[in-house]
């Protein structure tokens, strides 16, 4: 290393690379811890994808909700708190196991699985599906992916919707909060 160079902090010496047109030493993105989970296209996560091609992430926030917000009064309208979503975020991103029994709670999860939904590149009903007279054939068409996620979320919000009468999230209410992540 010249005298310019410069040292990266890293937890292991297999992630250095030398960039040898700046004479620095940087992580070497292939070895970088976080995969990142949101934010991505869903055809890039179907690896991880559940028996229902649906993303584990979802799958698991979904169960959550399931057990313990379904009867929860204002179930996506209340914002969980913004250290434990970005806490929650963070370990998906970062490929950690999550246990969102002991360390979550249903506001939380609630906004995380909205923000997963409107962190996607491309909506699970992307633009050129909107305002279409057959919205079923055209559903058809999307890729497997986006046909997975959308009949999973609809089933869930279904239910969320049956409890209704003591969680007031009624299908208006959840189409107003999931609308915009869905459609986008």
């Amino acid at each position: 290393m010249g005298a310019s160079a410069s040292l990266s902090v890293c937890k292991s010496l297999s992630s250095i690379q030398v960039r040898h047109t700046t004479s620095k030493v940087s992580p070497d993105p292939q070895f970088s811890r976080e995969r990142r989970i949101f934010g991505v296209p869903l055809e890039a996560l179907t690896k991880n994808a559940t028996q229902c091609g649906v993303p584990f992430l979802v799958t698991q926030m979904v169960e959550y909700l399931e057990i313990f917000g379904l009867q929860r009064v204002g179930i996506f309208r209340i914002s969980g708190s913004v250290n434990k979503i970005k806490e929650l975020k963070q370990k998906y991103d970062q490929g950690e196991k999550v246990d969102l029994i002991n360390h979550g709670d249903v506001d939380s999860v609630a906004s995380l699985l909205k923000l997963f939904l409107n962190e996607l590149p491309v909506a699970v009903l992307p633009d050129n599906v909107q305002c279409v007279r057959n919205l079923r054939q055209l559903i058809s068409h999307l890729p497997k992916e986006h046909q997975n996620l959308l009949q999973f979320l609809s089933a869930f919000l279904l239910k969320v919707a049956t409890y209704s009468a003591v969680n007031c999230m009624t299908l208006e209410n959840l189409a107003i909060v999931f609308g915009p992540a869905l459609f986008k």
